[in-house]
């Protein structure tokens, strides 16, 4: 089967580590379940890989892509939760086990025709969601859910901000929070990407480091270090920043004195449980809410997808197509 592996890493040239080659099907194992993939997604987590970060180099090669929606070996349409883990050594929530694993990190992942995990991580395909659609949740949507549901108990009426509008979790959090009835403000240094921001119900989208109308209750933090003073002095006293990620570097200056004075709350989250993906899931069909899709491509063209990526040049998810086009 063909499979996108990441085989070396650079942080200069991550491309240079990505090869296409064929590959055996993942052989049968109890407990575990081959997914025949149609559909899977980028996150910023391969690119990652192929950087060198948090990916230790000892576990290349591996077939790189945490999200997946396809057919289990009954023919049921399924989506992946990526998350591997046991619940039980997270006191109920797998993604606090401190063996878990994200699918591509000790696990061959998404990016190829068949997928073997185990078969708790298998969530049936609502017939209301295309292949395409289910293929964007379990990383991105999973993750701005988590942020916003579960860490910051986010509630209709709240102020949030978004940073870094046009990414895979913030475009899935701008789109939860104006779903949950919250005001929503987000950023981006891109003038389109805030227009399209607009577009999905935001109140008011600003360039990177502009100051907002009003301060908020909740801020969502992917960015670090680029915009983490803004988000500290957005911030009323007593709310709340989540951060799923810093892209732009991990080490900001802390400004505690603002944060213990005003009292403010920053918490961290990753990834999201199996039942939070389902919850998502109940969301989404009560309002209608999809995901955004920037475009779709074949495996075969997977280095242009990453390219996109890494100049910025996506708004939402770029899925792929490990066996072409979905029937």
């Amino acid at each position: 089967m063909l499979a996108a592996i990441a085989t070396s890493q650079s942080a200069t040239a991550p491309l240079s580590g990505l090869v296409l080659e064929d590959i055996p099907k993942p052989e049968p194992r109890p407990g575990w379940s081959t997914v025949r993939v149609v559909a899977s997604s980028l996150n910023m987590h391969d690119l990652w890989t192929l950087r060198g970060v948090g990916h230790p180099p000892e576990r290349l090669p591996i077939v790189l892509g945490c999200d997946a929606a396809g057919y289990d070996e009954n023919g049921t349409p399924v989506l992946v939760h990526p998350v591997l883990a046991d619940p039980d050594a997270g006191l109920g929530d797998e993604t606090l086990d401190p063996n878990r694993a994200l699918l591509s990190e000790r696990h061959n992942g998404a990016f190829a025709e068949y997928l073997s995990v185990p078969t708790r991580n298998l969530i049936p395909k609502p017939d209301w969601l295309t292949f395409d659609e289910a293929a964007c949740l379990p990383v991105a949507w999973g993750t701005a859910y988590r942020m916003l549901f579960t860490q910051a108990g986010l509630r209709a009426g709240d102020r949030v901000l978004v940073q870094g509008a046009g990414g895979g979790v913030a475009s899935a959090a701008i789109n939860l929070a104006v779903a949950a009835g919250a005001v929503v403000y987000a950023t981006s240094r891109s003038e389109d990407k805030r227009r399209e921001a607009e577009s999905w119900g935001v109140r008011k989208a600003v360039a990177t480091g502009e100051r907002l109308p009003e301060r908020v209750d909740v801020v969502v933090e992917t960015v670090g270090e680029a915009t983490w003073s803004h988000s500290l002095k957005s911030l009323r006293p007593g709310g709340t920043i989540v951060i799923a990620g810093a892209t732009s570097g991990t080490n900001p200056p802390a400004d505690l004195g603002r944060v213990f004075y005003l009292q403010q709350r920053i918490l961290g989250s990753t990834g999201c449980t199996r039942g939070e993906l389902v919850s998502l899931l109940k969301l989404m069909d009560a309002t209608g809410l999809r995901p955004v899709i920037d475009r779709t491509l074949p495996l075969a063209e997977i280095h242009q997808g990453f390219q996109l990526m890494i100049d910025g040049r996506l708004t939402g998810k770029l899925v792929i197509h490990p066996q072409g086009e979905p029937s």
